[in-house]
């Protein structure tokens, strides 16, 4: 079986690793634009901020390591062309130019997710940075050593961490968004007041509800400032972190694509094309609180879709249980998380909703350290199926979120929740612990 693997980063890597562990007579061939495999991103902000100490370190494979494995490992080539009725592809070498065409017997589509990046007058002016991949990571860990101003756009969880990395660099930094709130798309408002406060107390400049306008910039073509409706910020490097969409554009005209441009796929990562799959930041995945097809890139989607792909190559085994997608941020000594639906993105959706919200210290207060913890259910009003839960402290206590994760995709009610059977000791909780408690809360609350 001759398989060939479109993109090598989380997703791309997790397919082909499996696939070898999985099939002694596969024939796994792999196709990569980078010279270099699963580099995770999340770590840059790590990298700027000195708690990792090179980006070197954020690579968890190597394409020596595929290799190892008997995997045809080809860096460095960009496919041009997909012919799904011949079953081949067209690739190029961007080393040498040089052209060729390769067979498949099953095609594996990983080819991820790029930055948004608005047409804006400016927008392609010198110290403009991305931040997805390993050569963006160098490009700014080299530069922001010797910039006095930087302005980071989109406060999403990106553009959170970055901030705070910035800061800790003693650079001053401003952050721009259109929201109202910083990582909306994640956090209720009482969620999203602390991290606001605290970006506040380290003298990040906040410019919420701004549109940028333009980039003004010197005669060297270097970014010197960014324009909103409301005047414009002086800057030495601008870092765009406004979001992602799926990169599509070569497969876009083969297999069946959603509205937002991922790949349609079903339940075992196959595409509307019976000998080609998907995975990862390219595909939809199902989200468990709407049951419907989402966008929803993260790295631990990708891992777990690669996976399904290899194991369901030769016949449909696995299927997908979805996501909630379930996150988590540490921002200066706030630990917040969560999962599914949030009270605005629920009610957004036209959901009949109910919520319920409680601060307990989590652990006994004879204990000689405490401090307290606040959680939040979001449920539906008549199953009372739980839907979403976000979690905030400033001691981690993420894994709870994990517990409530499984709980919304095994679809359990608040009763459950109320009564779920947990340990109890002092030094980590309490009898009742804060999940119980809370959804105790919401029963008192509904009777």
């Amino acid at each position: 079986m001759k398989v060939i693997i479109i993109g090598c980063t989380h997703a791309g890597t997790s397919a082909a690793l499996n696939i070898k562990g999985l099939y002694n007579d596969a024939d796994v061939s792999i196709y990569e634009q980078n010279d270099n495999i699963s580099f995770l991103s999340c770590g840059i902000a790590l990298c700027i901020s000195g708690v990792v100490r090179e980006a070197e370190h954020l690579f968890y494979s190597s394409p020596e390591a595929l290799s190892n494995k008997g995997i045809n490992t080809n860096m460095s080539h960009e496919v041009l062309k997909i012919n799904d009725e011949e079953k081949t592809i067209e690739v190029k070498n961007l080393i040498t130019g040089d052209i060729k065409t390769d067979n498949y017997d099953k095609l594996i589509i990983t080819v991820g997710s790029w930055h948004i990046v608005p047409n804006i007058k400016g927008i392609h002016s010198k110290n403009i940075q991305l931040c997805k991949n390993y050569e963006h990571s160098k490009d700014i860990i080299n530069k922001i050593k010797n910039k006095k101003k930087v302005v980071v756009i989109g406060a999403g969880y990106i553009g959170i961490e970055l901030v705070e990395a910035i800061a800790m660099n003693n650079i001053d930094v401003t952050l721009i968004d259109k929201e109202s709130r910083v990582v909306s798309k994640y956090l209720d408002c009482e969620f999203t007041e602390p991290i606001e406060k605290s970006l506040k107390e380290h003298s990040i400049i906040m410019r919420l509800n701004e549109s940028v306008q333009e980039f003004t910039t010197n005669t060297d073509g270097e970014v010197t400032g960014v324009v909103t409706e409301k005047g414009t910020i002086p800057t030495d490097m601008v870092i765009l972190c406004i979001g992602f969409r799926p990169n599509t554009d070569l497969i876009k005209d083969i297999v069946n694509i959603l509205p937002n441009k991922a790949i349609l796929v079903d339940e075992y990562m196959y595409t509307s094309n019976p000998d080609i799959l998907a995975a990862g930041d390219c595909a939809a995945v199902k989200y468990n609180p709407t049951n419907t097809m989402e966008y929803i890139p993260l790295a631990t989607n990708a891992i777990r879709m690669g996976f399904l792909a290899a194991k369901n190559l030769k016949s449909k085994i696995i299927k997908s249980p979805g996501t909630q997608g379930t996150s988590s941020i540490k921002i200066f000594d706030l630990c917040l998380s969560s999962t599914g639906l949030t009270e605005v993105a629920a009610k957004s959706r036209n959901l009949d909703i109910k919520t319920v919200i409680h601060t307990d210290n989590y652990i006994p207060e004879f204990m000689p350290k405490y401090k307290p913890a606040t959680l939040k259910l979001t449920y539906d009003a008549k199953s009372h199926v739980l839907l979403g839960a976000q979690l905030y402290s400033e001691e981690n206590h993420s894994q709870v979120i994990n517990t409530l994760s499984v709980c919304i995709q095994n679809k359990m009610t608040i009763e459950d929740i109320a009564l779920i059977d947990q340990f109890f000791l002092p030094h980590f909780n309490k009898p009742f612990n804060l999940l119980n408690a809370t959804a105790l809360k919401a029963l008192e609350e509904n009777q």
